[in-house]
């Protein structure tokens, strides 16, 4: 082969392998667009997700009208402010629990957690006291009523799980409740177990003011964990496909420390949110 003909035959290698290089460099720019353009749906699709939330009805304009027995002394006029006529939001969460699978959390023997057993409720009322932030608020516990509830209340705070645990969660249109339980205090925190089935919810779906109930995932109605809320405004909580929430105590006296702490609204200023007045619980104690 001449000189002429082996120059242009490597020539031509070489335009060979460039095209192949840069055929090569074109799939891998187009298998990235594919993949961004995917994750930019994926993350549009999970957005979508987050605001499809139920619509629960507007809460009545007096919210303490029927809460002569739970407030303890506290005069309707002293408590939070209910919104006008058409100021709820239209989308309001209901007391959510997490998922499940979250760390497990072990007792003063420390041994992990159990799931509650009913028979540790003794069928029979409880009393006692949640202390949040130096305040006493004192609580009746249904063991007959609500029995796996109260046994699980009744054990967590036995072995102080719930001591040095803040209410993560306020919400102050639409219902009105204060939610705790997260020994993380996000609202993703748990025992490490869930348990069921729901007991006492209302056949109305309505909480009046001191009702104490378990935060559940919706539709599932064996999901309960530790995460519970108190209720110092009238609210209706509609029921799902699982049924309504647990309703296993009530405030005796002291309801005021929550009303107090719901008069400050949220750290956000919006409706539903972390308290601005940190709300710890420095102990629970039952008897």
């Amino acid at each position: 082969m001449s000189a002429s003909k082996r120059e242009r035959a490597q020539a031509r290698k070489r335009y060979e392998k460039q095209q192949a290089r840069q055929a090569r460099k074109a799939e891998r720019r187009s298998r990235n667009v594919a993949l961004g353009v995917s994750l930019t749906l994926l993350v549009a699709l999970v957005l979508i997700a987050i605001q499809l939330r139920p619509h629960p009805t507007p809460p009545p304009e007096d919210a303490y009208a029927n809460n002569e027995e739970v407030t303890s002394g506290a005069e309707p006029d002293q408590d939070v402010d209910t919104p006008e006529e058409g100021d709820a939001p239209e989308d309001v969460d209901v007391p959510e629990a997490p998922e499940p699978g979250g760390p497990r959390h072990t007792g003063l023997d420390g041994q992990p957690l159990a799931a509650p057993d009913p028979a540790w409720a003794e069928d029979r009322e409880w009393t006692g006291t949640i202390t949040i932030n130096g305040q006493p608020v004192e609580i009746a516990l249904d063991g007959v009523a609500a029995p796996t509830a109260v046994a699980n209340f009744v054990n967590l705070a036995k072995n102080a799980y719930f001591d040095g645990t803040t209410c993560h969660r306020l919400v102050t249109a639409g219902i009105y409740v204060l939610q705790c339980g997260d020994p993380e205090g996000t609202g993703m925190g748990g025992p490490g177990y869930d348990w069921g089935p729901i007991e006492n919810a209302p056949a109305e779906d309505s909480y009046g003011p001191g009702v104490i109930a378990m935060a559940r995932r919706g539709g599932d109605g064996q999901s309960m964990g530790s995460q519970f809320f108190i209720v110092y405004g009238d609210s209706p909580i509609p029921s799902d496909g699982a049924g309504g929430y647990t309703i296993f105590g009530h405030v005796t006296t002291g309801l005021e420390v929550v009303t107090e702490i719901a008069k400050a609204g949220t750290e956000s200023g919006e409706t539903d949110g972390a308290p601005a007045t940190t709300a710890v619980i420095d102990k629970v104690e039952v008897q």
